[in-house]
């Protein structure tokens, strides 16, 4: 089969490595990079460090409001689908590259294969929401990481070519998880292992909203021996609110990393703040227990599991679960053992045309 897989995110480059080098066993890949992240930091080192192909189109659209963003992409993929006339479109996740690349298929009736099926958060005031259920309800087959996924695309009366895969993300942190303890990164920064909180902050709900960010600045600061890889969006913001500054003096930024350096980082952590569902995903297989500074979360079973608080950004609920959060539960493999992308080249090897 030909398939045309679109990324854009750095997650979804996280997610393609394992099930690109599964689908090129059998099958023609062409690789479409719309540019949704394009930094150097954000995009080419994931390519690099995980040995995904070169993009073989990238579109270049870069940043801008989500309308003009997905419109872009839109225009973008449809033409490369009409060239490339492959027999499936596969995407990833929930960012306007998915749903511009679901959209573009199913007006031109090619299938749609979405990776990360199913997940909901229930709050439809941010932009991923809307892209998941968007881009479910115009797939053909709906591989979804956990069984929770499943039950969600039930409930919206969605049960044909609905597939329980585990989650890739599992299959990508398990290839790369030694290689990152190995490396000499946390010495590089000198930092010890167990003896730090690893942030992340990059949502809009939380970078764009200047009562919310500030709360969030002056929490890490409060909770201390914080390190913070800074995204851009988030630098932005900071300078734009006149919060650098003071994130500098009670934070440790530094600049984005690549994904060997964050799974170090991950692994190494005390703690994790994050507004990331990736990060949430990585703390629960890693061990490391999590905050989210957000009202809701799509990886439920982290908070179920009992390793995972929702703090959403308020200023003494996150400085308390730093100080106080402890899970109690043992992990499971909710989240699937590691054979995610082989399940997924499978399940499309044996789609019906």
């Amino acid at each position: 089969m030909k398939i045309l897989t679109v990324v854009g995110a750095r997650p979804q480059f996280i997610k393609c490595a394992p099930v690109s080098r599964a689908l090129r066993k059998e099958h023609e890949e062409v690789l479409v990079h719309t540019g949704q992240h394009y930094d150097r930091e954000m995009s080419d080192l994931f390519f690099e460090e995980l040995g995904i192909p070169r993009p073989d189109h990238n579109l270049g659209i870069g940043s801008g409001t989500h309308g003009h963003q997905t419109g872009a992409m839109l225009a973008g993929i449809e033409d490369l689908i009409l060239q490339e006339e492959p027999d499936c479109v596969l995407v990833y996740g929930d960012t306007n590259s998915t749903l511009a690349g679901a959209l573009a298929a199913a007006k031109l009736h090619v299938p749609v294969a979405h990776v990360e099926a199913g997940l909901r958060s229930f709050d439809r005031r941010m932009p991923e929401e809307i892209n998941r259920v968007l881009t479910d309800h115009c797939s053909d087959l709906l591989l979804a990481p956990t069984r929770t996924a499943v039950e969600n695309l039930a409930s919206e009366g969605i049960t044909r070519g609905v597939h329980l895969t585990g989650d890739v993300m599992v299959d990508a942190l398990l290839d790369h998880a030694e290689q990152a303890r190995r490396s000499s990164f946390l010495d590089d920064l000198g930092l010890t292992a167990g003896e730090y909180r690893l942030a992340t902050v990059h949502r809009a709900e939380n970078t764009d909203d200047p009562e919310k960010l500030t709360a969030i600045v002056r929490a890490l600061t409060e909770i201390g021996n914080i390190v913070l890889p800074c995204h851009p969006r988030t630098e932005k913001m900071l300078k734009s609110f006149w919060l650098w500054e003071e994130a500098n003096e009670g934070i440790r930024i530094i600049s984005p990393v690549g994904y060997l350096e964050m799974l170090a980082l991950e692994a190494g952590a005390a703690q994790i703040l994050t507004d990331s569902g990736g990060v949430q995903k990585e703390a629960y297989v890693l061990g490391v227990p999590c905050i989210t500074m957000r009202e809701s979360t799509e990886w439920v079973e982290t908070v179920q599991d009992g390793w995972n608080v929702l703090v959403g950004s308020d200023y003494g609920a996150i400085v308390r679960a730093a100080r106080e959060f402890v899970p109690e539960k043992e992990r499971s493999d909710v989240f699937g053992k590691g054979d995610a992308a082989a399940v997924i080249a499978r399940v499309i090897r044996e789609m019906e045309i």
